[in-house]
């Protein structure tokens, strides 16, 4: 049965329940998805915490889940707290309004900076290629400036070639950095200095734990917040396989605007870009193409995790109890369908008939058990033993 959760004052101000809200977080094979899953299920981190074990077993897991200690996760705190920077979880005010408006919003977020500046919602996405030409580092370096001069604040993902010039052009009217490791994990390291200039005038953020290196799956979550906290994503010089496209589609998913600068069809830094406006993203050639589109029009967001009271929503679907029998039934009949090529969740419950709770509810007993994974466009894949 799904639950209504509500945060209530009391909860707000219990160091118990903030402290397992992050150990949740922090869980084995527990992704943000999963995470708000959970909540919907039991309404409370602590009790989530004590099922998820269960849930792995049943979802065919032979591995016990790790979950962190109360003690890890005060370390955690105390190790980000001596570096500089802050935890922000999904139910504190300085978390970005904006963020609340994806589905698999990250539940906790480490900062350092500038926090003021997640409460400024005019903010807009520069993206592009990190082997990127001299025209578009200074396309992208100028574009940041004008559009921080007419008070937008410049989001980005610390990357070497476009990402690192949209936060020099930015630095003085705000810009803020997401990264893919611990919010002490440089990288590259050869921007060192733009990181502490960040630091220092900017603001840096991570959803990761502190201390966490990089690792390759890591970007495509960072990309998603990069587009997340922004109304709309620029893309400057993008290949046709490039990455930078992923934050492009995550930002169509989220309702977000999306603009291309357009360049030479013999360049395949360009081809990207290029393609992008022949599916119906903006061609960008000035600042004013972006000021113009995003004041004119509001972006469609997906719903918030909150309500107008701040407080979770309910979810709206509520399936009735069932008997253990019968979930075993329905766990075949999803495992059945089930292959290590990806399918779109939606299709499983047309050729199932299952309810989708129900259905979320076993892929996260098979997430837990680490039988399977959630991709993004909401498909899920079998994982290899």
């Amino acid at each position: 049965m799904l639950k209504k959760f509500m945060i209530t004052q009391a909860q707000l101000s219990d160091l118990q329940f903030r402290l397992d809200w992050i150990r949740l977080i922090r869980s084995t094979n527990v992704g943000s998805r999963t995470f708000w899953d959970l909540i919907k299920i039991y309404g409370n981190p602590s009790i989530a915490l004590e099922e998820i074990p269960k849930l792995a077993k049943k979802g065919g897991g032979k591995k016990e889940i790790i979950i962190p200690s109360k003690s890890a996760i005060k370390e955690e705190i105390a190790l980000t707290e001596s570096f500089g920077a802050k935890i922000i979880t999904a139910y504190d005010e300085e978390y970005p309004s904006l963020l609340k408006h994806i589905y698999d919003a990250p539940p906790v977020i480490t900062v350092k900076g500038n926090i003021a500046l997640l409460k400024r919602e005019k903010q807009v996405a520069i993206v592009g290629s990190r082997n990127a030409s001299s025209n578009g580092c200074s396309f992208a370096k100028n574009i940041a400036r004008e559009l921080g001069d007419n008070g937008y604040i410049i989001v980005s993902g610390l990357a070497k070639g476009i990402d690192y010039y949209a936060h020099q052009g930015s630095l003085d009217s705000g810009t803020i950095g997401v990264i893919a490791g611990g919010i002490n994990n440089i990288y590259p390291g050869e921007n060192a200095k733009l990181f502490n200039l960040l630091y220092e005038r900017g603001l840096v953020i991570t959803e990761f734990a502190f201390g966490t290196s990089p690792i390759a799956k890591h970007f495509p979550q960072r990309n998603r917040i990069i587009s997340g906290l922004s109304l709309g994503v620029i893309v400057v010089e993008a290949a046709l396989k490039s990455g930078t496209l992923i934050t492009s589609r995550f930002a169509i998913e989220q309702g977000r605007e999306v603009f291309a600068v357009p360049g030479s069809p013999l360049d395949m830094r360009c081809q990207g870009t290029n393609n992008l406006i022949k599916q119906g993203a903006y061609l960008l050639e000035n600042y004013n193409d972006v000021i113009e589109v995003l004041e004119m029009r509001k972006p469609m967001l997906q719903t918030s995790l909150f309500d107008s009271s701040s407080n979770f929503i309910t979810p709206s679907h509520t399936s009735k109890e069932v008997s253990e029998k019968e979930l075993e039934m329905w766990r075949k009949a999803v495992q059945g369908k089930l292959s290590y090529t990806p399918c779109l969740i939606e299709e499983l419950t047309k050729q199932i008939k299952i309810p989708l709770p129900l259905l979320n509810r076993i892929i996260v007993e098979m997430e837990l058990a680490g039988k399977v994974e959630r991709l993004y466009g909401n498909k899920v894949v079998l994982l290899h033993d």
